[in-house]
């Protein structure tokens, strides 16, 4: 049964059940708007799929680097440029699909705006339909810019009446021996990326060993 435990630490059930309203009401709302506007053909899509990918991390994880309003909104736009963009250039449909994707992940890292749905948004530039090749850098404005930006502004509604931090704010750290710069030392020794932020880090570990030293002087 440790299959189906929670994978993220804390966790709350009714937390969760909160995050599914507020996923599909921003979906729901994104489609409305997007249906308002003009569109360029019959198979054009009022949502893109990344979009769902981009739900999970707003309304589940609101925490996470890669779910705040930057990378959300840049994230898309952008990858969707650059899947236009290697489409345009590129005849193979494998071979531009496949750089498309590895092409997305490097902008977005240069512009602080790394998000995984990012990846799928350059994939659907390159292998959507012909609506969406035809629309093409118009593709990232509508529908992936007006769909990200209305997830993000009803993920910010929905946050605030929800009691959450949104865009994140870490909370302060106690002053309890550890520093931004021992958690930069410590994140450089194991090599590795981690989908939390270094002031988040310092507030958890600074909790952490405060409540140890708790437990152990009692």
């Amino acid at each position: 049964m440790r299959l189906f435990k929670p994978i993220l630490a804390g966790v709350r059930t009714g937390d969760r059940l909160l995050a599914c309203l507020g996923a599909s009401g921003g979906i729901a709302v994104s489609i409305l708007i997007c249906s308002l506007l003009p569109l360029h053909g019959s198979d054009f899509p009022l949502v893109v799929a990344p979009l769902g990918a981009s739900a999970v991390l707003v309304f589940a994880v609101p925490s996470s680097p890669m779910a705040q309003p930057w990378p959300v909104i840049g994230g898309n736009i952008t990858s969707t440029v650059v899947g236009v963009l290697i489409y345009r250039a590129i005849p193979d449909i494998g071979l531009a699909a496949s750089l498309a994707v590895g092409a997305a992940i490097l902008i977005m890292s240069l512009l602080r705006c790394l998000h995984p749905p990012g990846g799928a948004s350059a994939l659907t530039a390159v292998i959507g339909s012909d609506a969406i090749h035809t629309a093409g850098f118009g593709f990232a404005l509508l529908p992936v810019g007006i769909n990200s930006a209305t997830l993000v502004i009803a993920g910010l509604l929905f946050h605030r009446l929800t009691s959450h931090s949104y865009p994140h704010r870490p909370a302060p750290a106690p002053d309890a021996g550890l520093h931004l710069a021992d958690i930069d030392a410590a994140l450089e020794d194991m090599h590795e990326s981690f989908d939390i932020s270094r002031e988040d880090l310092d507030a958890l570990l600074s909790r952490a060993e405060m409540h140890a030293a708790n437990r152990k002087g009692t």
